[in-house]
């Protein structure tokens, strides 16, 4: 058994923000129940006890949301209470949380620090940027908050990344947050391509990334990111990490690059479990983690089909040159689907002009990092 992988939304889609191009919520508002609320200590205990009975390596539990610190504090000392409670087989237990940062205050940095948590921090570049999308809901901008944020995890020494949603806006003005992120020294980032509502024809809204916008922020991304990398000075972006993995021999470590689905097991805040965190839908719903166990959830109907049909290539994208670096991309790229089945992804000509530019760039960062290892 792999190791046993969470992701939990102990708050729904419950938000203290109103970013202009949350996916989530147009997800939630496709559901017989928009939101969950807020996850009861029962179901949050039953989780855990299951989990790490199921688990035989190592458990890791990763709180999403909506926002997760909405939960409140209180409940993240539970959990750390019942795993102490029920890790008695002493498996290494991983906890992260991905928080817009908004609420972070001191008794929360400690205890995160303490607790060793990974956090993510959503953050989209400087001000001007940052507080173009990520609004609350008074319209006003969450620059300054979670710069306030970053500032108390360097003070308790959190571990945190940053994650960068890549937008029109954002996509326009990739050096001038790659700097920014450079001068505030955030070495690690991730930059996830924005998503228009499912279901819905892309392109169509004033946030909509564009294949052509997307090229253009790859390309350029690369060039900053190489230029750092080959002279020593190491930033870490997920995306070119994981292709220089692959390039080396190693599998990624990014579900939308594996080129088929996993079933995930996708928790919300009712213990109603989905397999992916884009499909929390009542139409992919697997059960219950109070009444049901994982093996009985790994093996449901809805995690088959789920599965199945991202097998699905089509033969444009088998007979591609660099579909085993690109493998097809994420299912929900490849939406909205056509007689039952994934289409081509929306993203294809990106992702053929950032190869096509980038390959023997990457092929030589893959060299450096494979001496590197033997160093």
């Amino acid at each position: 058994m792999p190791p046993l992988s969470l992701l939990i939304k102990p708050a729904s889609s419950l938000c203290n923000l109103r970013c202009r191009y949350c996916f989530y919520h147009s997800i939630a508002e496709k559901r017989m129940t928009e939101s969950y609320g807020i996850m009861s200590y029962n179901t949050l205990e039953k989780m855990v006890e299951k989990a790490l009975a199921f688990a035989d390596s190592n458990c890791i539990l990763a709180f999403q949301g909506g926002e997760p610190t909405l939960a409140g504090l209180d409940f993240y000392k539970k959990l750390i209470e019942f795993e102490n409670k029920y890790n008695v087989k002493n498996l290494p237990v991983n906890n992260s949380i991905q928080t817009n940062g908004v609420m972070i205050d001191e008794d929360w940095a400690e205890f995160l620090a303490e607790n060793n948590f990974l956090v993510g921090l959503s953050l989209d570049g400087p001000p001007d940027i940052h507080d173009a999308g990520r609004v609350d809901h008074m319209e006003k901008g969450t620059f300054n908050k979670v710069m306030n944020t970053v500032k108390l995890f360097s003070k308790y020494k959190v571990e945190y990344n940053i994650l960068c949603v890549v937008n029109s806006y954002v996509a326009r003005h990739v050096k001038k947050i790659y700097n920014f992120f450079k001068k505030n020294d955030f070495r690690f980032l991730q930059f996830i391509p924005c998503l228009d509502p499912l279901g819905e024809e892309p392109g169509r809204y004033e946030y909509s990334l564009s294949t052509e916008r997307f090229a253009y922020f790859l390309k350029n991304l690369f060039d900053e990111w190489y230029k750092d990398f080959m002279g020593d000075n190491y930033f870490s972006i997920r995306y070119f990490d994981n292709l220089v993995g692959m390039i080396m021999g190693y599998l990624p470590e990014v579900c939308g690059m594996m080129g088929i689905c996993n079933c995930q097991f996708v928790i919300e805040a009712d213990g109603g479990v989905y397999p992916c965190d884009f499909y929390v839908l009542d139409e992919w719903y697997m059960g219950n983690i109070v009444d049901s166990g994982f093996e009985e959830l790994r093996f449901s109907e809805n995690a088959r089909k789920f599965v199945e049909v991202s097998k699905h290539q089509s033969p444009e994208c088998k007979s591609c040159r660099w579909f085993t670096i690109c493998r097809g991309g994420c299912r929900r790229s490849r939406e909205p689907f056509m007689d039952g089945k994934p289409v081509l992804n929306y993203y294809c000509q990106a992702y053929k002009e950032f190869f096509e530019y980038s390959m023997e760039r990457l092929e030589n960062a893959a060299r450096k990092a494979a001496a590197m290892r033997r160093a």
